[in-house]
């Protein structure tokens, strides 16, 4: 039967007297199976599934292709043993807030007795290197997240702000404790009333002073709230 395509192979089919349909070429049918003619596209549809699944190209029989849609799955670009391992799918997003979640350098300032709480967090007993905030830098450009631990003076606010700008992008800041989130009990003409009047905080620790269990779990929060943000469009963008 004609219309034999190029890349398409082609099925001959003779049909007997008694209604046998015989189908001779690639992937050869053993048996014969007692169908009408008008019948022969269901025959391959439902009798012969498994010869269908077996076929790498679209079938042409006589003229037409009963499943031109069919194709094979291509093991080599979906799946191969020689790179298992070694590639990871994911977004731009995802995976450069996770780098910067966990490796998060802290510019300590110590400005009261929230520092002593401060200093216990990075010893073996609370070990905030779990976290990957071990790196404390009294280097600006070296740092990450400002965490001030303390009370803030008015004289003090100008060069905690000169710290703060000369910090790189991105950057992020801890109030730690009641005296640096709002003044504590010091309502004085000396004493700033929250460092966020000079500088962007994004986590409050309350407390005076708080424990160390509650400056790492503000850093938890800081690093959930890095999660979230669209890092890649603000790369992009710069």
């Amino acid at each position: 039967m004609g219309g034999r395509l190029s890349g398409c192979p082609t099925i001959e089919v003779s049909v007997g007297r008694k209604g046998r349909a015989k189908a001779k070429g690639r992937g050869r049918v053993k048996r014969n199976l007692r169908v009408p003619f008008s019948s022969i596209r269901t025959l391959f549809a439902e009798r012969d599934k498994t010869f269908l699944r077996g076929l790498t190209r679209p079938v042409r029989w006589g003229g037409f292709c009963p499943n031109s849609t069919m194709v094979s799955a291509n093991t080599e670009l979906t799946y191969n043993s020689k790179i298992e391992g070694d590639v990871i799918v994911s977004r731009a997003d995802s995976v450069i807030n996770w780098i910067r979640s966990n490796s998060m350098w802290p510019m300590p300032m110590g400005l009261a007795c929230c520092a002593i709480e401060l200093m216990a967090t990075a010893a073996s007993r609370f070990d905030i290197a779990r976290f990957g905030a071990e790196v404390m830098r009294f280097s600006p450009k070296q740092s990450d997240v400002m965490i001030v631990a303390g009370t803030v003076t008015y004289k003090m606010s100008s060069a905690l702000r000169r710290i703060y700008d000369q910090m790189s992008e991105p950057k992020w800041v801890i109030a730690m404790g009641a005296c640096a989130s709002t003044g504590g009990m010091y309502r004085s003409y000396a004493v700033l009333q929250g460092v966020d009047r000079i500088v962007p905080v994004d986590v409050y620790v309350s407390g005076c002073p708080p424990r160390p269990e509650a400056l790492l779990d503000a850093l938890i929060k800081l690093q959930e709230k890095v999660k979230r943000e669209p890092s890649a469009s603000k790369l992009l963008s710069a």
